[in-house]
């Protein structure tokens, strides 16, 4: 199971982080979070993928970002059309591309067939006043629908709290990709706490960091 930290924003608190070898970390950019991100990210291990995270930017604006930073996936964070996904995996940038949808007791997976083509997974959040971080699950049981074979990422309000729950829809054949994890396991916005997150890691993965 790979593990995605998120909400990533200052140069000790990453690189401690990224001594736990997380496969993804993920760097906002969106200036309405408290997370959002300014400045330089340190050299990391070349196992982690720099993920950017955006909210209804411009194609212009990922692509500099891109190339700006080495990204190695995308993540899409707001209302972005099919159109938009299918203009962005156009342009030869052999990264990964995350769509997000926001779930609370139910939701329509239909919408997400013709996203299908331009996406490597689908990401799960819950639905709430903020673009993600809202620090509270939604109800899994409703992925028990998921009509697809595509992966998705599990994401919304994981902690230390929900490791047995995690382990048991880790089990039910569900093609889940990757755990995104963010403000559990912060002790304020964007510095996360390595304690619960060398917890975290040691129970999912099942090594000690």
């Amino acid at each position: 199971m790979k593990i995605k930290v998120c909400g990533m924003k200052f140069s000790e608190n990453l690189k401690a982080v990224a001594g736990l070898q997380p496969d993804y970390m993920g760097f906002i950019f969106y200036e309405k979070s408290l997370r959002h991100f300014e400045g330089e990210i340190p050299v990391l291990n070349q196992n982690i993928k720099k993920t950017g995270v955006f909210v209804n930017a411009s194609i212009d604006e990922v692509l500099q970002k891109v190339h700006q930073y080495g990204f190695k996936a995308i993540q899409l964070h707001g209302s972005e059309s099919v159109a938009y996904c299918k203009e962005l995996s156009s342009h030869d940038l052999d990264i990964e591309l995350f769509k997000v949808f926001s779930i609370k007791d139910e939701f329509d997976f239909s919408v997400l067939k013709d996203y299908e083509p331009f996406v490597h997974c689908f990401l799960f959040d819950t639905k709430g006043k903020d673009k993600g971080g809202n620090g509270y699950t939604f109800d899994w049981s409703v992925l028990k629908k998921y009509p697809s074979t595509k992966p998705f990422i599990l994401s919304g309000g994981i902690g230390v709290d929900q490791i047995e729950k995690v382990k048991e829809i880790m089990s039910t054949g569900l093609p889940i990709y990757a755990l995104d994890i963010n403000s559990k396991f912060e002790k304020e916005p964007a510095v996360k706490d390595m304690v619960l997150l060398r917890q975290f890691f040691k129970e999912v993965k099942g090594i000690s960091v």
